[in-house]
């Protein structure tokens, strides 16, 4: 309980962090349209994909310890489901969903990190829903049940992007299972491309679990052997990669047990147990990984907006530069016109009187860098935009890999927003924000660690200790904030 207590308190302290320190600056300078916490808000979840036949549905129901969702070998079901724990009814009395909410309800409730898939529209909602149960496996952690993946489908068949919500959801989500069965070893488009493309651009290499299921169809040893060899390569041709990622293989004890051939299973399954208990394991420590990848995503996020911040006030520097420069100039041009127009006036009207010219001429350049700055001084205010629009490679410094990754996360966002508003931010604010998130970014991610590095640490002893008087794990805004 008090382990549990602990993860809590600092998943609390991380979103907590976000919330306060990085959202407002994100939404500020239009870094994020939505809050950043909105993505990791909510309790860990485990996104599960694969192809229609891959036996998704069964190895969910071998999990939660019953028939929740429903199995077939054809497809039986093509909505999104979010599985989620409910302490109301006891497990003694078995184990079922509790309550059931359709997809317009979840994606308006504040409650779930949902909000952000309403921009899919009304036929995905119509085919996006939650289960509550009271299965003890859903006590720490959430998983989301996908429509089977196909070959010949289509978005129009569908009615709204399916890789697009596939790619959002494996945002949010801390592990990604990809199923594959025994029969199909090789991948479907629908499969290729969001192993190919949507995975790879919204989620990490270290959160996809690859997973041949209803490894009990393949007859002998042999088989086994074949499919797995057939899925190493197909996998390797969609990834691109040299080295085969790792693969576990499973399949569900009911499901095998309720077939016509429960009395002739393969002989090699008991050797391969260690694996089925294996992945189940992967996915109960979703919550420990998740804390890791709540604190990267700080970290991430961090230092993008604080290169991001520091692109905008470098681009602010240059231009209040050139600006000065040119307002210079423009002064310089009107003193110049201003006496100009004083001598000519004396020249032509005779007029020698000092007060008399000196008006003359005053009221002349006044003139003149009204006109300067109306129309001269815009002109080349957008010419200096456009012209460093187009080199916005050179506007920060990238020395190393870190800062080139997160200046390709950022460059088109910067680019972005100082077309939409011109750069129009206070120099002042830019330099306190600047100052902020990077405090924020070596002391209390740091602090974060830390925390991660003595949790883990921690007796038993420790963490009783640490629960009776505890309130937060790690400290909370650095005082120069």
């Amino acid at each position: 309980m008090h382990r549990e207590n602990y993860m809590n308190a600092l998943r609390e302290d991380i979103v907590d962090t976000i919330t306060k320190y990085l959202t407002p600056m994100a939404q500020r300078y239009g870094y994020s349209d939505i809050p950043l916490e909105t993505n990791v808000k909510w309790r860990p979840m485990v996104l599960v994909i694969g192809n229609y036949s891959s036996g998704k549905s069964s190895l969910i129901n071998e999990f939660l310890g019953a028939k929740i969702q429903d199995t077939g070998q054809a497809p039986t079901d093509d909505s999104f489901t979010v599985l989620t724990y409910d302490d109301t009814v006891p497990e003694a009395e078995g184990i079922r969903v509790v309550e059931h909410r359709d997809g317009k309800a979840l994606l308006n409730d504040p409650e779930f990190p949902f909000s952000t898939l309403r921009k899919h529209g009304q036929r995905f909602a119509a085919h996006f829903q939650l289960k509550r149960i009271n299965s003890p496996f859903l006590k720490n952690l959430a998983i989301i049940d996908t429509p089977g993946m196909l070959d010949s489908i289509t978005e129009r068949d569908r009615g709204y992007d399916y890789q697009e919500v596939i790619g959002d959801l494996a945002q949010k989500a801390g592990l990604v299972l990809v199923l594959f069965d025994a029969h199909k070893a090789g991948t479907v488009r629908e499969a290729y491309k969001s192993i190919r493309d949507t995975l790879t651009a919204h989620t990490f290499e270290d959160r996809i679990i690859f997973v041949l299921n209803r490894i009990d169809e393949c007859t002998t040893f042999n088989d086994l052997l074949r499919v797995y060899g057939t899925l190493c390569w197909n996998l390797s041709q969609i990834t691109g990669r040299k080295d085969i990622p790792m693969i576990r293989m499973t399949y569900s004890a009911n499901a095998a047990a309720s077939s016509n051939n429960s009395a002739h299973l393969p002989s090699f399954l008991p050797l391969l147990e260690n694996q089925r208990e294996d992945l189940r394991q992967i996915i109960l420590q979703t919550p420990l990984r998740r804390l890791d990848h709540l604190a990267s995503y700080l970290e991430i996020h961090g230092e993008r907006l604080s290169h991001y911040i520091e692109a905008l006030q470098n681009f602010a520097l240059e231009f209040q530069s050139f600006r000065l420069q040119k307002i210079f100039i423009g002064f310089l041009i009107s003193l110049l016109g201003g006496g100009l127009i004083a001598f000519l006036v004396m020249m032509t009207a005779g007029i020698a009187a000092p007060n008399a010219l000196l008006s003359v001429g005053g009221i002349g350049a006044g003139l003149i860098m009204i006109l300067w700055m109306s129309f001269f001084q815009k002109k080349l205010d957008q010419k200096f935009r456009t012209r460093r629009l187009e080199n916005l490679d050179t506007l920060t410094p990238v020395a190393d890999q870190t800062r080139k990754d997160s200046w390709s996360a950022i460059r088109d966002l910067v680019g972005q927003t100082l077309r939409k508003n011109k750069g129009d931010y206070t120099l002042y604010d830019l330099k306190m924000d600047l100052f902020d998130i990077r405090q924020v970014n070596n002391v209390v991610t740091q602090k974060i660690r830390e925390a991660l590095s003595d949790f883990r640490g921690m007796s038993d002893h420790d963490l009783e200790e640490w629960g009776k008087d505890a309130w937060s794990v790690t400290p909370k805004k650095p005082s120069k904030l």
